[in-house]
């Protein structure tokens, strides 16, 4: 029986669903990067970033080539860096609605 488009989505949404991943796919939009360079931009653990890019590639978001002990980490397609830049849009409005809602809570407050 095949999954229901919207569980499909958000099986897809919860592979994206951890920082270190978000990250990756961030950096990974200014092009194709060496793992070591990845490590280096991201501050974890080396077996962690191998457990997030594993989840990445697998899920195949993102590819892997290997250049002798190298292995370089890209964007699968260039639909993730507009998937990335609209999360950025939304971010933004509704961290823009929050400040809005904080500045007028601040007016209500009574004055001490």
């Amino acid at each position: 029986m095949p999954v229901p488009l919207y569980e499909a989505k958000a099986e897809f949404f919860r592979m994206l669903g951890h920082p270190v991943r978000i990250r990756v796919l961030e950096l990974l939009q200014g092009g194709p990067k060496p793992v070591r360079d990845l490590l280096a931009a991201i501050e974890v653990e080396p077996s962690n970033l191998s457990q997030q890019l594993a989840v990445l590639r697998r899920s195949g978001i993102v590819t892997a080539t290997r250049s002798g002990s190298t292995v370089v980490y890209e964007l699968a397609g260039g639909d993730v860096a507009e998937l990335l830049a609209a999360a950025r849009r939304i971010l933004s409005v509704l961290l823009a609605g929050r400040q809005d809602l904080l500045e007028e809570l601040r007016a209500a407050e009574p004055a001490r």
